[in-house]
């Protein structure tokens, strides 16, 4: 039978649905709205690192049409924005049964970077991914909530590294015009324009919007021509510059945001600080609380009524402090239009208010102004507690109010185009409504429903997939230095060996040369005939962290060894994109911080969902996922008088548990070449891990326990 018409209407209507549909990265965890954009150009859709926006610039409209009078084409086109709709036009969510009460004055969530999408690059690490899922999440449950950051023109820098292994920081400047972000617009069509008072001056911003499903997260931009060239460059980059540009950042973040919520005619009933960069945002409320004529102290208890905080850095030097000089360059004016002497400011941000010589915390304000704090895991909790104990000083450090909500990470957004595609065969297509159904992922991982022939098929998938991406970029890194060598790296890893991941900053407290502690060991486990091991590593070192970049170096060097080539590699500018391969192929992923330092550490989160099995010290999350079964631990849940002393013990431990336990269970094969028992244990991770460390759970949590005593439900 002939194909029934599809007409032009119908067509002009997709296209603009798709256009649309470009623009909100809920594209980014739906693999068929990603397969729709890679297969209208396979070329851009690479080339642009997954941009759907830059895709559609290069697709002209007669060509659009032209593609969708192809009826297989127009239908799964067609399902694919009926299911976007869906979901945008779902009432009953989670947040409409839990938190209807939010409905009118949602979330008010402030980071200084979000990691939505790789081709977005206003993230730099952890802190930015946990941001960009917990956004994601929020609009699955349905929460009202309204994301705030900075649009970095230039981002967190691109890495390459030199001919000696040193790695080099780029800024490519953005063209927002290729990006997924829209400039927020008043009723008539003209660009929103706000102030923020920095010293002085009054420095202008504009506005981007992010659509990250049923959420918006704005991005305020000082880059505008009535503004100085210092003052344009405060939106350059993540974390640039020196003390004057970091304090200047938080002024626009914190001030500036609410100022934006402000015109835009939002009224957040909670503002939730993720980490202290945005903690300026509580001198804006008071300020207009005091506008009121509200008494100081009346001011304040509004102010911590409606302020959460979350401390993600367990390291103090880690906090951002400001010394009395730069805090009145900068907020002098700020301050007396509150009434406040520059030491009454200072006072905010000091643990001890009358100590002159004391620096403005950031963390400290955002303890002092907020009626809830948490750190992201246990440990990390109490580590917090210890850590800001003096600012309670009648208070034994176990009762210091931080408590701990553990991160998680947002599933169907790292879940790979191939593992989600095996879930859905195998478990239909509801699996992604039961991340936090422990009964279900019992049943589903212990039955008869996925054999063992069908786990070892995904992980060998996934290996090659991760494999041949690592032989791409490892050969277009090689041919900038030798242009000759245009084969050399073809052939480096296999996809039928053991492969170890190990990718994140580059901080020396994570200590990523730990497995070559013994070089001689290494060489001679990695390079086994009979129990080959390979690893992959990825990572940026902060463009100041000297250190961190020597461990890069360091690693480099090794993976040049010639008996160690193509069972080492490094890949450059790791980002959300070289993540995903690594997370969903590594058979093993590797964690090493040194103890207490990780305060949560998500990465080994994203591997369980494609079989991948943890092999980390016990710090962070691990110690309280790890439970004998389902990966491996380095060390003990304790801390050792010296970092030289747990370093030697932790690369003892690693090299015994590596040779001793999780090679020879991933080479104890069947008849049928099949690792069964390391099935056996890849299944009780999946069950006992994906319940758990998931950000619905974590979004829910937080709702429960930080956002909604606001709104007067009780916990």
């Amino acid at each position: 039978m002939p194909s029934k018409r599809i007409s032009e209407k119908q067509i002009e209507q997709l296209i603009q649905e798709l256009h649309d549909l470009a623009y909100n990265l809920w594209r980014s965890w739906n693999p068929a709205a990603q397969r729709i954009f890679q297969e209208l150009s396979p070329f851009f859709w690479e080339d642009s690192n997954h941009n759907a926006v830059e895709v559609m610039s290069w697709i002209s409209g007669p060509e659009l049409k032209g593609r969708l009078q192809n009826p297989d084409f127009f239908s799964r086109v067609d399902n694919v924005c009926r299911s976007y709709r869906a979901y945008m036009k779902e009432k009953s969510t989670w947040g409409s049964k839990n938190a209807a009460s939010l409905k009118n004055a949602p979330v008010a969530y402030f980071s200084a970077e979000f990691g939505l999408h790789e081709s977005l690059r206003i993230y730099s690490g952890g802190l930015g991914i946990l941001a960009g899922d917990h956004t994601k999440s929020a609009s699955d449950l349905g929460l009202p909530l309204i994301g705030l950051s900075i649009f970095y023109r230039q981002g967190y820098f691109r890495q390459q590294t030199s001919r000696d292994g040193w790695q080099q920081e780029l800024y490519p400047t953005f063209d927002p015009q290729r990006l997924p972000v829209r400039p927020v617009l008043d009723k008539k069509g003209n660009r929103v324009l706000c102030s923020v008072p920095i010293g002085n001056t009054n420095v202008d911003f504009q506005a981007w919007a992010v659509e990250v499903g049923r959420v918006k997260v704005y991005l305020l931009d000082t880059n505008l021509p009535q503004n100085s060239q210092f003052y344009r460059d405060l939106s350059a980059h993540v974390y640039g510059g020196d003390q004057n540009n970091r304090i200047g950042q938080e002024i626009l973040l914190g001030i500036g945001g609410v100022r934006l919520l402000r015109k835009l005619g939002i009224m957040p009933s909670i503002f939730h600080m993720n980490e202290g960069h945005s903690a300026f945002l509580t001198l804006e409320l008071l300020r207009e609380q005091l506008q009121l004529k509200k008494q100081l102290a009346e001011a304040q208890a509004f102010v911590k009524s409606h302020c959460v905080f979350t401390t993600h850095t367990p390291v103090p030097a880690g906090h951002d402090r400001f010394d009395r000089s730069l805090m009145e360059a900068n907020l002098g004016p700020f301050a007396a239009g509150l009434g406040l002497s520059i030491d009454q400011l200072m006072s905010y941000g000091r643990v001890h208010p009358d100590d002159a010589g004391e620096q403005f915390t950031m963390t400290v304000l955002a303890l002092k102004m907020c009626r809830a704090a948490n750190g992201v895991s246990e440990l990390h909790g109490r580590t917090s507690r210890e850590m800001w104990k003096d600012l309670y000083p009648e208070t034994p450090a176990s009762k210091v109010p931080i408590g701990h909500v553990t991160n998680g990470v947002h599933i169907t957004g790292w879940t790979s185009p191939t593992a989600s595609q095996f879930w859905t065969v195998h478990l239909g297509p509801k699996w992604i409504d039961k991340f936090r159904d422990p009964k279900y992922w019992h049943a589903a991982l212990q039955s008869k429903k996925i054999s063992d022939q069908d786990l070892w098929a995904l992980r060998t998938s996934l290996r090659r997939e991760l494999v041949e991406f690592a032989r791409k970029r490892l050969r277009d890194q090689n041919l900038r230095h030798n242009p000759d060598d245009v084969g050399l790296f073809d052939s480096v890893l296999s996809p039928d060996v053991l492969t170890i991941g190990f990718a994140r900053r580059f901080a020396t407290y994570k200590r990523a040369p730990l497995l070559f502690r013994d070089l001689g060991w290494a060489i001679r486990v990695l390079t086994d005939k009979e129990r080959p091991v390979q690893i992959i590593f990825a990572g940026k070192a902060h463009p100041r962290d000297e250190a961190g970049k020597h461990y890069i170096q360091e690693i480099i060097n090794i993976a040049r060894r010639v008996d160690l080539f193509g069972r080492v590699v490094f890949i450059e500018d790791y980002d959300i994109n070289v993540a995903r391969y690594l997370v969903s192929g590594a058979d093993v992923w590797l964690n090493t911080p040194r103890r207490p330092m990780e305060a949560c550490g998500t990465s080994g989160m994203k591997a369980m969902m494609h079989g991948g099995l943890n092999l980390s010290t016990m710090d962070g999350w691990w110690r309280e996922a790890f439970d004998g079964h389902n990966g491996w631990k380095i060390g003990e849940d304790t801390t050792a008088s010296t970092d030289q002393l747990q370093d030697d013990l932790d690369a003892a431990s690693l090299r015994a548990v590596l040779e001793n336990q999780v090679i020879p269970l991933y080479y104890d094969r069947g008849k049928d070449n099949i690792p069964h028992n390391w099935l056996k244990r890849m299944r009780h991770a999946m069950t006992s891990l994906i319940p758990i460390f998931n950000t619905d759970r974590m979004v829910a949590e937080y709702t429960k326990n930080y956002y909604l005593p606001q709104t007067g439900k009780k916990r």
